[in-house]
C-alpha cells in the first residue's frame, strides 16, 4: 500500500521552482494565473481553501487533491484529531 503524498510546504515550492530554472511569473503565466495570485498562496495570503486560490496550492503541491485519501492517522478534520 502506498503512503499518500505529503503537502509541500511554501519554502518547499520556492526551492523546488529554484531548482527547475523557473520564476514564480512564468510558471504563473504558463497555467493561466496571474504572478499576484500565485504570490499570494505561496505568502499565506490567501488562505485557499476554495476557489482558484486553491486550484493553485494544489497545483504548486502546498494542498492535496480533494479526491486524495488520507491515512486513518492523519484526520482531516482537526476537531477529530484532538478527540482522538
Amino acid at each position: 500500500m502506498s503512503r499518500p503524498k505529503k503537502a509541500l510546504t511554501p519554502e518547499q515550492v520556492k526551492q523546488r521552482l529554484r531548482m527547475q530554472g523557473t520564476t514564480t511569473t512564468q510558471w504563473a503565466e504558463a497555467r493561466g494565473y496571474t504572478r499576484n495570485e500565485v504570490y499570494r498562496v505561496l505568502n499565506g495570503q490567501a488562505k485557499a481553501h476554495y476557489g482558484k486560490a486553491h486550484d493553485i496550492a494544489v497545483a504548486l503541491g502546498m494542498k492535496l487533491p480533494d479526491d486524495q485519501p488520507t491515512s486513518p492517522e492523519e484526520p482531516r478534520n482537526p476537531q477529530k484529531r484532538a478527540a482522538a
